[in-house]
């Protein structure tokens, strides 16, 4: 069956003769797990993150004698998922794993799934049990491909020695190619052991597989029409953008028409912050001058988004003056959430630069866009709604004000990373992103225990670079133990935890929605006699535990000693650092949409709902 651009399922791939007209390659004779390896070397895999078990022993064994594939040895699989994701989203190439079968993969499915929902390039190499074994319930099997169909681009089933080049290079391909993605490689032990000959490059053949890059240059100009006869357009930037290394394009269209850009969690420095026309992240917890925008607008040009519902809120009263100039490299995600009433499938760096062209020849004819109206609203609203927050009145650490600070302490170029929950929001909106690259977080799937393992990669492809990851005490206990695959391999990175000593975001749910009813959301302290928490207990103790990791350690609980204690952890570069910050439980992450609510009813603070004078504005 031809494969689509978004094709999912185990394909069994079948021997073929090598075609004529490609360079003559000597041809090796080799094990299948040689192959791996050799393939691996060949497609520019410098960076391996895995765990050996049985069924990929045989790999193992030719990758010790490798002097180009570096294998960085995880604590748990779902570490070398999220690591190599972190190395992909740094670095723009595509990220590897390698682990075994059954519960080494199945450990793989959530990071997977992740890359899936924020289109990361990963390539995911598993073992399985030998080939006549398969289907049998042998031993640590698991239908791996089976499993992860659904969260993969594409996956392959490999039972033959000779299709292991041909297979990698394959993945490699489609990953990152089109929209990025993981493909997931199942390799039998069999394959690996078997003997083989190898050669380079392999012949490919993915039949049906052609992205479109190109976008059609008559939806390019309707586009620039609506552009130039909008009152209130806005920009609405996904990560799209960023994966296609469109951000130069992107400030050339945005000062060409001078029209507001919103930025989304997964596009955070696409666009310069401190750029004028900037006017924040949308959504759920977007800036109020980003979410009024898209809800006031008369036309939204969407680049490299999807429409989400942390976005759009009630999707049926998103954006009710809109119209809507969609442009994705995925034809599955225009007019998915939202009708589009002009659609450009193509790659977003294609579109921006056809865009600038077309813009320009209407400006050629005397069509220009007038948005003074619109940008004196804009700025009332930034003017009046900006972020911010308060300190608390017992005079503890503010987690907002933690967390500006190492922003603005940190080295020029910093990448950070950020697990899932308030600290992800607090870390969205006050640290200033001027460069693509340099916010790694889960967006889609907002997986907690991202920022450890994705800051560890992202270390490894960019060594030269300061990584901060941004994580709260309930993202760190899932997957801290990869600070000693740091400590062990050279990978400085820095982690501020943000102990408030709950599951932040769920215990704020639980303040706005649940009466103040904590169920099961302290994580910090047992129990008194009395049932009632206990006071000073830290279990566990964030300080202790990661100097056990081999990582050296701070504990910063009061406001005067935050500045020394961060510019502390950026004088240390021999290991990694981590500062445990006891910040107050009570600080919510504002503005907010409840969810299910309309975007109308963003509040800037509880119970503040903006007054952006209606009236006038409609």
């Amino acid at each position: 069956m031809p494969m689509t651009e978004q094709a999912t399922g185990a394909h069994h791939p079948q021997p073929r003769a090598r075609t004529g007209g490609q360079p003559s390659a000597t041809v090796e004779h080799l094990t299948g797990a040689q192959s791996l390896i050799r393939s691996l070397e060949e497609v520019g895999a410098d960076t391996v993150f895995g765990l050996p078990g049985g069924c990929i022993l045989p790999a193992y064994d030719p990758l010790m004698d490798s002097t180009r594939v570096r294998h960085i040895l995880v604590r748990h699989e779902q570490g070398a998922g999220h690591a190599a994701t972190g190395y992909a989203q740094a670095t723009g190439k595509v990220g590897v794993c390698m682990v075994t079968s059954g519960p080494g993969a199945t450990n793989l499915v959530t990071p997977i799934a992740d890359a899936h929902m924020d289109s990361v390039p990963l390539v995911a190499i598993t073992g399985q049990v030998a080939s006549k074994a398969i289907g049998t319930d042998a031993f640590q099997e698991a239908d791996i491909c089976g499993i992860t169909m659904p969260i993969t681009k594409h996956n392959f089933l490999v039972t033959k020695a000779e299709d292991i080049a041909h297979t990698i290079a394959e993945a490699f391909h489609i990953a990152s190619t089109g929209r990025p993605g993981p493909v997931l490689v199942d390799i039998a032990k069999d394959a690996l052991q078997a003997q083989t000959t190898f050669s380079w490059p392999p012949t490919q053949d993915l039949p049906g597989y052609r992205p479109v890059t190109k976008p059609h240059a008559k939806q390019i100009r309707e586009a620039a029409k609506l552009i130039t006869q909008a009152k209130r357009p806005v920009l609405y930037v996904g990560g799209g953008v960023i994966k296609a290394g469109a951000t130069a394009e992107l400030k050339v269209l945005a000062e060409l028409t001078g029209a507001p850009v919103t930025t989304t969690l997964m596009a955070l420095g696409a666009f310069p912050d401190s750029h004028p026309l900037h006017v924040g992240m949308p959504g759920m917890h977007g800036a109020v001058t980003a979410v009024t925008a898209l809800q006031k607008a008369d036309l939204i040009v969407a680049l490299g988004a999807r429409f989400d519902d942390r976005v759009t809120g009630k999707l049926d009263s998103f954006a009710p003056y809109a119209k809507i100039v969609h442009a994705d490299i995925d034809p599955a995600e225009i007019s998915k959430n939202r009708t589009a009433d002009v659609p450009i499938v193509g790659d977003a760096r294609e579109v921006l630069a056809d865009l600038v062209q077309a813009v320009q020849a209407e400006h050629t004819e005397g069509r220009t866009g007038d948005y003074t109206a619109w940008w004196k609203d804009l700025n009332r609203w930034r003017d009046t709604y900006p972020l911010g927050y308060d300190l608390p009145e017992d005079g503890s650490l503010s987690p907002q004000q933690v967390i500006q600070r190492i922003g603005k302490l940190a080295p020029e170029g910093t990448i950070f990373t950020a697990g899932v929950g308030q600290h992800q929001m607090w870390a969205a909106h006050f640290i200033d992103y001027e460069q693509p690259a340099t916010w790694l977080n889960s967006g889609g799937a907002g997986t907690m225990g991202y920022a450890v393992p994705a800051a560890m990669g992202a270390k490894a492809g960019a060594p030269d670079r300061t990584v901060w990851a941004i994580d709260g005490d309930g993202c760190f206990q899932m997957t801290n133990q990869e600070l000693t695959t740091c400590a062990l391999n050279n990978i400085p990175i820095k982690v501020a935890v943000i102990n408030n000593g709950a599951l932040g975001m769920v215990r704020q749910w639980q303040t706005l929605f649940y009466n103040q009813r904590y169920s099961n959301t302290v994580l910090h302290s047992g129990t008194d006699t009395d049932g009632l928490p206990a006071k000073g207990t830290r279990v566990p103790d964030f300080v202790k535990l990661s100097e056990a990791m081999g990582c050296y350690a701070i504990r910063c609980e009061d406001p005067a000693d935050l500045d020394k204690a961060i510019e502390e952890a950026n004088s240390i570069n021999d290991r990694p650092v981590v500062i445990d910050f006891i910040v107050h439980e009570d600080a919510m992450v504002w503005p907010m949409v409840a969810a299910g609510t309309s975007n109308d009813e963003v509040q800037a603070a509880r119970g503040v709902r903006p007054d952006f004078g209606d009236n006038e504005d409609d």
